[in-house]
């Protein structure tokens, strides 16, 4: 249920329709985070003319834009119902004072590292992998060329394995253009980390830098964002257009050589939020930022502004920024938010993918900028070379709360550029086809000769937004040579049920490995859909074995406790069994190599033994003793109220639950309300001789995206403080998941508490937040173990010594 609310009372946080002669500005000096409730496209295109950044929410009717007291008193004359947003403002004022043993981190953002630490980040990554990795100097930063100061170099984070040969596909991903939005950098050094970490583990991450370029300019403004981490907020770079005052700067995303200064999405102020310049690239690191598209992209297309560019056209270009969660495609002069230019050629096509990227983070797509704007890097791609590009606006903050970073913002964001990766292939066609996921071979490891049977799904379904979907009509395998390759075959794949004929299908196909050599393949898996459009791969590892040579891992897994046999997984790498859960035995055969091993059975703490190498003709055994959990608290919500402080109106409820028929929820029968800060609170707990605490539950959640919250938080000393382990904050997770959250604060604590705390701002409310089978569980340090046990069933007695009478 979708509800909105407009709270216009209490003058200490909203200013109602007032004259700017009677705009009384709210508590402290500014900035202030506020909420505009605009009435047509006309207000906000003329808040566009003057604010620096405008968060734009259609669907719920109001603008959200940084402002000071002038920016207030403007908003007010102009029409506007203005609502300040306290934590948000909180936040943006917050004192950052570095501390003199931390001066290479950003005080209260810990996961966000600096200039320095990220450009440290990238040689480590060149440093420990050289043929996937380098680090090219493209330029220099404003303060490197103009003053007498040090500067920085504008540098790339090329990602790709050398030992595989091109042409490749290119992705270009360019982070903090705009010095105070902090969430961009670390992304982009976040997801060179992931792909260069998986590479040769994980079949995607493979398969992505072994046929794919991802290019990485994860700080284009390094000068402005050395003055944000000291919690200014700068935008610019630090060009002495405005003299050497805080106002000084030129906006690097106004300052691109395609429409520079033609459409009004831009200021001639040297001293405006918005300053394009002097003229078309004259800063440093636009000029260095355009020469390495132009090095490394074709030029597909016209300049003019009609003219599409090929429907096979290659390269991607994604300029990541903050704050407002959308993908904004070209033009940025585009309507509704700009009536002096046109739609882009290829508007279609560009939307597809900005809802295609869209889906995993849960971003709304669009055409154009949140507000006018023209000189932007986006169009100078599109605009010049034909390069689809887009502007991700992430998240709701320039300063994100790393918790949310951490839990929401990073995870869907970092999918979205895996797939990236793919689609750049062909970027205004790809997307239209169906992904291709939940790949599975069935053996894992299959014997030479025999035949791998890999199954998937093909999904003509992900889409942020109302993009057409169709029936699947194909799906194709590919072993070791990508379609495109030399010798390519393509082995069809079937739908599970007999029928291509549902948006959503489940095939198979089979491999036949006669002729194959023991060893690893990589399996590509595609699908096309009824309106003929093939989308992009997915990969898995195909493995073949001799079973002649192969080596075997065998072993048993027992409690530690009683060493009575359990029933568990085992997991040795990608390959996975179960013990006979009568002796606790298990054996499996696999390629040579080293794995990581993981035993996990219900009720008791997984054992990882890192590092079991296997080499052919070797039998390894690896026993395994499991400890149990030792259960502190549990609550399924079938007993009343086990414990728990709830505040109102957190309550049990029949309405929803995941076993068998209660939970606990913040809102029961209908939405929560506008500003509510509510919370679920436990008794006190003793882990005293405890270790490896989890938190685990089962929840539902209905929260308007990036504004309202779910709070999962620990104490250690009964609830006088309070640490956020994670939050979630999305619109219709209506699937109960099962979520098992380490908290080792709690580990040996006598008086530790657990607590789930709603939060909501002052706009839409949604249904809430659901929470069943509430469990927590820890180990004890020292478990006890049993030495010895007879139960004199086996005969064998030479284990005691007997004294005849």
């Amino acid at each position: 249920m979708k509800t909105q609310k407009l709270v216009f009372l209490g003058l200490a946080l909203t200013l109602a329709l007032v004259t700017p002669a009677g705009a009384v500005p709210p508590g402290g000096d500014g900035p202030w985070m506020v909420r505009a409730w605009f009435g047509d496209e006309a207000m906000i295109r003329e808040v566009a003319a003057w604010a620096d950044h405008l968060g734009v929410h259609r669907e719920k009717g109001f603008l959200r834009v940084v402002v000071d007291e002038e920016g207030l008193a403007r908003l007010a004359a102009m029409g506007f119902w203005v609502e300040v947003e306290e934590e948000a403002t909180a936040r943006l004022q917050r004192p950052i004072v570095a501390a003199a043993e931390a001066v290479e981190t950003i005080p209260g953002f810990p996961c966000y590292r600096t200039v320095e630490e990220t450009f440290a980040a990238a040689e480590a990554i060149v440093t420990n992998h050289p043929t996937l990795a380098t680090w090219t100097d493209i330029g220099d930063s404003w303060d490197k060329v103009n003053t007498a100061g040090p500067g920085y170099d504008i540098r790339v984070l090329k990602l790709t394995n050398s030992a595989v040969p091109g042409p490749k596909p290119r992705l270009l991903v360019t982070g903090a253009i705009h010095a105070r939005e902090y969430t961009t950098a670390e992304l982009a050094t976040r997801f060179a980390e992931l792909l260069v970490a998986n590479h040769g583990i994980d079949p995607e991450a493979t398969w992505l830098l072994d046929h794919q370029e991802v290019h990485l300019l994860l700080h284009l403004n390094p000068d402005g964002r050395k003055i944000a981490e000291t919690g200014v907020l700068w935008r610019k770079n630090t060009n002495t257009s405005c003299a050497t005052s805080s106002s000084r700067g030129v906006d690097l995303n106004r300052n691109c050589d395609f429409e520079w200064g033609n459409r009004g999405g831009s200021s001639s102020n040297g001293c405006g939020e918005t300053y394009r310049g002097a003229s078309p690239a004259s800063e440093p690191e636009i000029q260095a930022l355009q020469g390495y598209m132009t090095s490394i992209f074709p030029d597909q297309r016209p300049d003019d502004l009609v003219t599409p560019a090929p429907a096979d056209a290659t390269g991607l270009y994604l300029d990541l920024h903050s704050f407002s969660p959308a993908v904004l495609s070209p033009f940025g002069f585009s309507p509704p938010n700009c009536t002096t230019g046109p739609a882009p050629p290829n508007g279609t096509a560009l939307l597809t993918f900005g809802r295609k990227y869209g889906y995993f983070p849960g971003y709304t797509a669009m055409l154009g900028s949140l507000s006018c704007v023209d000189g932007s890097t986006k169009d100078f791609s599109y605009g010049r070379l034909g390069v689809a590009g887009y502007t991700i606006e992430m998240g709701t903050e320039f300063f994100e709360e790393c918790p949310y970073f951490e839990s929401s913002l990073a995870p869907g964001n970092l999918q979205a550029l895996l797939y990236s990766v793919k689609a750049a292939r062909a970027p205004y066609q790809l997307p239209a086809g169906p992904d291709a996921r939940s790949l599975v071979f069935s053996p894992p490891a299959v014997a030479i000769g025999a035949t791998a049977t890999l199954s998937a799904l093909l999904d003509d379904t992900r889409y942020s937004g109302a993009e057409p979907n169709q029936s699947i009509a194909a799906g194709e395998i590919y072993v070791t040579t990508p379609p495109w390759g030399a010798g390519a075959t393509a082995l069809p794949m079937t739908a599970s049920d007999g029928a291509f004929d549902e948006n959503v299908e489940a095939v198979t196909g089979g491999i036949d490995t006669t002729g194959f050599a023991a060893g690893r393949y990589l399996a590509y898996v595609r699908g096309q859909d009824a309106a003929a459009n093939w989308g992009p791969l997915t990969a898995a590892f195909l493995y073949v074995i001799d079973p002649a040579t192969a080596p075997t891992l065998e072993g048993q897994v027992t409690d530690v406790t009683t060493t009575q046999p359990l029933a568990a997984t085992v997991q040795l790498g990608p390959f996975q069994t179960t013990t006979d859960g009568g002796t606790g035995l298990y054996s499996m055969q696999v390629p040579s190599g080293t794995y990581g091993l993981t035993v996990s059975a219900p009720g008791y703490a997984s054992e990882v033994i890192p590092g079991i190498t296997l080499t052919d003709l070797q039998t390894l055994t690896q026993n395994v003793a499991l400890t149990p959990y030792t259960v502190v608290f549990s609550d399924g919500v079938e007993a009343g109220n086990a414990g728990w402080t709830a505040q109102a109106p957190w309550a049990i409820t029949t309405e929803a639950s995941a076993s068998p028929s209660h939970s606990w929820t913040d809102s029961p029968g209908g939405p929560y309300g506008n500003n509510v800060n509510t919370s679920l609170t436990s008794p006190v707990f003793d882990l005293s001789g405890l270790t490896g605490a989890v938190l685990s539950f089962r929840h539902i959640y209905d929260l308007e995206s990036g504004f309202d919250f779910g709070r999962v938080e620990v104490s250690t000393n009964g609830g006088s403080t309070w640490t956020q382990v994670t939050s979630y904050s999305q619109v219709n997770q209506t699937t109960w998941q099962l979520v098992e959250l380490p908290v080792p604060a709690l580990d040996g604590q006598a008086n530790a508490r657990v607590r789930f705390r709603l939060t909501s701002d002052g706009s839409v409310v949604e249904d809430g937040w659901h929470l069943d089978d509430v469990e927590l569980k820890a180990v004890l340090l020292n478990p006890p173990q049993l030495i010895f046990a007879d139960g004199f069933e086996s005969g064998d007695t030479s284990g005691w010594t007997a004294t005849l009478p």
